[in-house]
């Protein structure tokens, strides 16, 4: 599914073909009314460093944060940061409708190949600051958000995305428009009609 994987992972003498992501477009919904920062991470608490669980609270320290997602409940009496909220497991319609009134989404992960909530959050048209590693740094165009090595930054960023609306919004037109062009699902489905009819030959 991404391009980091192909050349990550070692096939062997199997031939390897991308087909990268593509996604049902929730539509252009952001609104940043809240100057928080949202995140998408499911069981932070177990899978740890792997998703970034360690670089929230500094984050939360430099905006209200919003954590969504699959066993996230404890994660705030945990991490010891009253500054970060849980929203435990909330159906996908309502994690869109809460996600595009925050105003920059959050992407900490330091190993998954390409997380589907990134590219919904930039479908909704949300700013985006991200650990630059994987295929995030294809995927999220400079004009869109930040991407960083350095956890300094990261807070930085999401700090001044919250504090400014009209930064935000812009970015996170940028970044629509990237996802729009390379992870609709119309494309998807086309690459994979492509390499159908190739292999059944």
């Amino acid at each position: 599914m991404t391009h980091f994987n192909q050349v990550f992972w070692d096939c062997g003498r199997a031939p390897t073909t991308v087909i990268e992501h593509g996604i049902v477009d929730p539509g252009h919904r952001f609104t940043g009314e809240l100057p928080r920062a949202g995140a998408v991470i499911n069981e932070p608490l177990r899978r740890g460093r792997l998703v970034g669980t360690d670089l929230l609270p500094r984050c939360a320290d430099a905006a209200p944060l919003d954590v969504f997602g699959m066993g996230v409940r404890e994660l705030p009496q945990h991490l010891g940061s009253p500054r970060i909220t849980a929203h435990e497991d909330l159906p996908q319609h309502e994690m869109h409708a809460a996600l595009a009134t925050r105003r920059v989404y959050l992407h900490p992960f330091r190993w998954t190949s390409l997380g589907l909530a990134l590219l919904e959050a930039m479908h909704l048209g949300l700013p985006v600051v991200a650990l630059a590693s994987t295929e995030a740094v294809e995927a999220v165009p400079p004009a869109a958000g930040v991407l960083t090595t350095r956890p300094q930054v990261l807070a930085e960023a999401v700090a001044a995305f919250t504090a400014d609306l009209d930064l935000a919004r812009e970015a996170g037109a940028a970044a629509r428009t990237a996802a729009l062009r390379r992870y609709s699902l119309e494309r998807f489905l086309a690459d994979w009609d492509e390499l159908l009819q190739e292999v059944s030959r």
